[in-house]
């Protein structure tokens, strides 16, 4: 199963044995493409920061997206799916995501 824009998955993200959930944000990729993923992680460690998201999610701590922590992962990664943010809560951390890469205005 490849994770999906939208979805919020468990990655093993190889910071001393922890997994954290993580926003897919990259579209989908071919065969001929390289298998990754890029993702924003989720923290519970809220400093109320402008590039802090805040979502409320059943499948989710409290806490907020840090779209200052991009990254991009191999998919072999991915633990395991925990569930799908709304379209408008998507577009809540890609409008931020956006404002903290300069490409919206």
């Amino acid at each position: 199963m490849r994770p999906r824009r939208g979805e919020v998955w468990l990655f093993d993200l190889g910071m001393a044995a922890k997994t954290r959930p993580v926003l897919v944000v990259s579209i989908d990729y071919g065969d001929e493409d390289r298998a990754i993923v890029t993702v924003v992680p989720h923290t519970t460690d809220v400093r109320g920061g402008q590039f802090e998201v805040a979502v409320t999610a059943s499948f989710l701590r409290p806490g907020a997206f840090s779209v200052q922590g991009i990254s991009t992962y191999p998919r072999a990664w991915a633990v395991r799916r925990l569930g799908t943010l709304s379209p408008s809560q998507f577009e809540m951390v890609a409008a931020r995501l956006s404002q903290w890469l300069g490409l919206r205005a």
